[in-house]
């Protein structure tokens, strides 16, 4: 093992034998990175958290707050446009 800051380094074939001590570690948050020739070539990090699932109370809550849908000769741009000239009065 080396470091270099807070990175922890390893070559593959300490990797190999320390892989579920190093995967704990990069769980725990630990910079834990895998050189290959002495250069870094890989680093153990968790995954990110899945989003959730859309509920129907999250379905509920958006209909809630929809706006309403623009006319069909109004373009974005007037809308915007619009919005802001009634916050500058």
């Amino acid at each position: 093992m080396t470091t270099l800051g807070d990175m922890a380094m390893y070559d593959i074939a300490e990797a190999k034998k320390r892989l579920p001590e190093l995967i704990d570690r990069g769980l725990k948050g630990e910079h834990v990175v895998i050189t290959r020739d002495g250069k870094p070539v890989v680093e153990l990090k968790p995954l990110r958290k899945p989003p959730r699932r859309v509920t129907a109370e999250d379905l509920d809550w958006l209909a809630a707050r929809r706006i309403p849908r623009l006319s069909r000769t109004q373009d974005a741009g007037t809308l915007v446009s619009r919005m802001r000239d009634k916050e500058e009065r």
